[in-house]
């Protein structure tokens, strides 16, 4: 097993430094800092553009690979270089890859589960009433733009408000500032913030899930393991529980790190329109600003945590599969 994951993650690694160095080049070629000096008034100097954008690491008077080595080099040394401000990139992302995570992780947990569920459940109950009409919901689900489930989600929330008289879903930041209370007035508004975006990253994850475990769970449930299982004194619900649903769920677990790239995707524009101030938002507005620096430390990162994510599948693949851990 330890060297199962040992293999993974050297290849992760391998595959991290090609992504982010990828991101850079393209960013690097796409971008054109010294765009941001032209509209200026007074427009300054030349020369002195020059000589802010060597300062940053973004003279495209410079070849791209010596601007590219001497970047990986600090990035090694844990410097990402400065943003277009001139400030540490590292500073910013900080504070805003927790609120990313926060959103993801929660998005994810909350997608797969209902997914999960609802499909083991459909399988189930194949052709019933709860299979059509989750077969049909996912597919609206899936046809949908996140963008316009984001905004559906506030309409309906500012509608839910207005009826109950009192603000049970908040639309918009990530807390109240100056709210007073204790730890649980602070507890109950960070939960009332978090409900939408959480349930629109979710919704589309619990689709893609419940449409792919109920037809992992088809698969499985005629199987000879599961009969000789009931028939050796194991109810119909246990035999289901332990031996079809636990297999059932070894491709889901593959999946795993797939969907956390996807919700990392569904992120930027879910941040941007709930106002919350993650990475996804700073992708956006750095992209605006050719801010080279900060969209390859965020590619980095995203890189980082897909890794992560898919270290976490092969644990969780090798737990339901033992044939994993004597390999």
């Amino acid at each position: 097993m330890a060297g199962f994951l040992l293999r993974r993650l050297i290849n992760h690694v391998v595959l991290v430094a090609v992504a982010t160095s990828l991101a850079y080049m393209l960013a690097a070629i796409a971008f054109d800092p010294r765009s941001n000096y032209q509209d200026r008034s007074p427009r300054p100097p030349e020369a002195v553009v020059d000589a802010r954008l060597d300062e940053l690491g973004l003279n495209d008077k410079t070849p791209l690979f010596e601007r590219y080595l001497a970047w990986a080099g600090g990035v090694l040394r844990g410097d990402f270089g400065p943003s277009v401000t001139g400030e540490p990139v590292l500073d910013d992302l900080a504070r805003r890859a927790g609120v990313t995570l926060r959103l993801v992780l929660t998005g994810l947990l909350a997608g797969s589960a209902a997914g999960v569920l609802a499909g083991a459940y459909a399988a189930v109950r194949q052709y019933g009433v709860f299979d059509r009409l989750t077969t049909g919901l996912s597919f609206v689900v899936l046809a949908v733009p996140v963008v316009v489930l984001a905004n559906m989600s506030i309409i309906a929330a500012t509608w839910l408000n207005d009826l109950a008289g009192a603000r049970i879903l908040l639309v918009s930041g990530e807390a109240t500032p100056g709210l007073r209370g204790g730890f649980a007035a602070h507890l109950a508004d960070r939960v009332q913030h978090l409900a939408l975006p959480t349930f629109t990253l979710s919704l589309g994850l619990a689709a893609i899930y419940s449409r792919y475990q109920r037809n992992m769970m088809l698969d499985v449930l005629g199987a000879d393991f599961v009969r000789t299982a009931m028939a050796k004194g194991l109810s119909r619900r246990a035999a289901l529980v332990r031996h079809a649903l636990r297999t059932a769920l070894i491709p889901a677990a593959t999946y795993f790190a797939f969907s956390f790239g996807a919700l990392l995707v569904g992120a930027t524009f879910t941040e941007k329109i709930f106002g919350w101030h993650g990475l996804g938002e700073r992708l956006i507005d750095s992209i605006f600003t050719n801010d080279v620096h900060t969209v390859a430390a965020i590619s980095c990162f995203a890189a980082c945590a897909v890794l992560v994510a898919s270290l976490a599948a092969d644990v969780l693949h090798a737990a339901l599969d033992p044939r994993v851990r004597v390999s």
